[in-house]
């Protein structure tokens, strides 16, 4: 085939329609070490916590993961053994563009080149092959898209805005050769875009992607963002305002979003950012930090940014958070055809 953007094609805002998410079981047992059952249990939660709305497919590595996952997990999540190298499969797993973002009648999986942020760990050999293997479990048609992107620095609004940072998508660790006029008709051919957004630096915290906008941005309807701030005192303030800046300039709606939250994991201080949701047609998922009153203010600016629309739930997100992400991070929503909606 030709480039989706030739053919039509073009990727849908997060809060289309899904058919089902695509989740995987975590396995990586150095990014882990003792929080490994830690980790299960707050993907158990987010996966059963979606599943209350739409299927969910939770990748297993092997067959013990296979009959642990099966155990944790409600009936409306199918657990696929296959293997995989880690469990973020929003960075390695398939992007979904369409042929109509309201009414789609064809769907395409667009395999992007994953090497695992950049070589930040080694094996990853699976998880470059996960997005063919999924694209074709759920019947689509794949096309192989020649660049390494991950979708944690991508967001889409639907009317073809995408949003990104320069720090993750211009690091020399992705696409060296490369110059930003080539990654963006790139990311113009295959995801259909027409405007990209190129916001300058992610959290400072944020050492593993190399600044994912979704840690720090979501889109919640057409030309809508809602956007992190930090405090003057904290040392993220002076880049997210810059980004603010960028965003306005470009002609998006800013809402401002202020809970960040703080907290150790073994002794190590993390950032634990509430923006790393996930969005569906009814629900947000949102990690919280075990922290009342911040927990408590981000829900409800995650509500009212979304006007009531949608369904907010809170699940703990801590360990996914030292980790290095959250619910968004270990999702990947499947678009759903007109035929099945």
């Amino acid at each position: 085939m030709t480039t989706p953007a030739a053919e039509g094609l073009s990727m849908p805002p997060e809060w289309a329609p899904h058919e089902r998410t695509l989740m995987a079981w975590p396995c990586r047992p150095e990014l882990w070490e003792g929080l490994m059952g830690a980790a299960k249990a707050e993907s158990a939660g987010v996966a059963n916590a979606i599943a209350a709305f739409e299927p969910v497919t939770m990748v297993a590595r092997d067959a013990a993961d296979a009959a642990e996952a099966r155990a944790a997990l409600d009936g409306n999540v199918e657990v696929l053994q296959q293997p995989v190298d880690d469990s973020w499969l929003r960075d390695s797993g398939p992007i979904f563009v369409v042929d109509h973002v309201d009414d789609p009648s064809r769907r395409v999986g667009v395999d992007f080149g994953f090497n695992s942020w950049g070589q930040k760990f080694e094996g990853y050999e699976n998880d470059q092959a996960i997005g063919r293997v999924l694209t074709e479990h759920v019947g689509s048609e794949v096309v192989r898209a020649p660049l390494i992107l991950e979708g944690g620095s991508i967001a889409v609004d639907g009317t073809g805005v995408l949003l990104t940072t320069e720090q993750c998508l211009l690091h020399p660790n992705r696409n060296p050769s490369m110059d930003k006029g080539e990654i963006e008709q790139h990311l113009r051919d295959y995801l259909g875009v027409t405007q990209v957004v190129w916001l300058e630096q992610g959290l400072l915290e944020d050492k593993d992607t190399d600044g994912h906008v979704d840690l720090i941005a979501a889109f919640t309807a057409p030309g809508t963002v809602l956007l992190q701030r930090a405090a003057p005192d904290n040392p993220n303030h002076d880049n997210l305002g810059r980004n603010r800046e960028i965003a306005v300039a470009a002609g998006l709606d800013v809402i401002d979003f202020d809970p960040l939250a703080y907290t150790s994991v073994e002794g190590e201080e993390i950032v634990a950012s509430y923006m790393n949701f996930y969005v569906g047609p009814r629900f947000v998922v949102v990690p919280i930090a075990g922290q009342p009153e911040l927990d408590a203010a981000a829900l409800d600016a995650i509500a009212r940014a979304f006007a009531g629309a949608k369904e907010v739930i809170g699940v703990p997100g801590v360990v996914h958070a030292f980790g290095g992400g959250g619910p968004h991070c270990i999702t990947q929503q499947v678009p759903a055809l007109a035929a099945a909606r």
